[in-house]
């Protein structure tokens, strides 16, 4: 018997990176799957790495309409669920000056807006002993330049998990976090597509990470599986994975 077999679990944000590493660790443990994206080529590509066993579904994070959209398609799909994964979010970095409304918006709707509303939607379809993992970032706590509205966004994020972890002991949901330093996935490429900038930016990050190196999605679909499934006296938290950045 698998790890994970007759579990199901829902990921926002699971066609790439962190959520897709995840996807196929409980893939390949026997649970069942349904994962979120935006991009058709993502859609597309993770439908072709996960295979039979998971759902891909086109959901824009930031819409409530899809959000309800979602939450009906679960329903009919899984019935109930073990894992909410709320993994979607995307950085903009803007110095102080450039920041527009659009932009501001932009990663509020995106960071905070949609996963709130996707607990409050999903949560119902989640058993009792099931669990909310949210993905904040490194950001909420460092005061790292250009991220003022990203990093306020995911800050909420945070204490969302605080709030919903209280709100949803009756129903013996836990609700956790891990915040990701600098993760090896293709979001570096897409926020810089300059690929001399973003050599830059890796070689400054580096330098700054006291571990000396970025983390794998691996590393963290690790510790986003010992928070929805091992960490059973645990809730409210927010696990750094992040090389030490956030603590030394």
């Amino acid at each position: 018997m698998k790890k994970y077999d007759g579990k199901r679990a829902v990921i926002l944000g699971g066609t790439s990176g962190m959520g897709l590493a995840t996807a196929k660790m409980l893939i390949d443990e026997g649970a069942r799957v349904l994962v979120t994206g935006r991009s058709q080529a993502g859609l597309d590509s993770a439908k072709q790495e996960l295979g039979a066993d998971a759902i891909v579904v086109s959901s824009d994070a930031r819409s409530l309409m899809d959000i309800d959209a979602l939450a009906a398609q679960v329903k009919t799909e899984f019935d109930t669920i073990d894992l909410l994964f709320v993994n979607a979010g995307f950085s903009i970095p803007t110095p102080l000056a450039n920041v527009t409304e659009d932009i501001y918006d932009e990663m509020f709707n995106l960071n905070a807006k949609g996963p709130f509303f996707a607990v409050q939607k999903l949560s119902p379809l989640i058993n009792r002993g099931g669990s909310v993992v949210l993905t904040t970032s490194v950001a909420n706590v460092k005061g790292l330049p250009g991220q003022a509205t990203y990093g306020a966004a995911k800050a909420a994020l945070r204490s969302f998990a605080r709030v919903l972890a209280t709100e949803l002991l009756p129903q013996e949901i836990r609700v956790n976090a891990v915040s990701p330093g600098p993760i090896d996935t293709p979001i570096l490429d897409k926020v810089f597509p300059d690929k001399h900038v973003a050599a830059q930016v890796r070689e400054k990050t580096i330098d700054m990470i006291p571990m000396k190196r970025f983390g794998t999605s691996e590393e963290i679909a690790k510790a986003v599986l010992f928070l929805a499934f091992d960490a059973t006296f645990t809730t409210g938290l927010e696990i750094p994975v992040d090389g030490g950045w956030s603590q030394l």
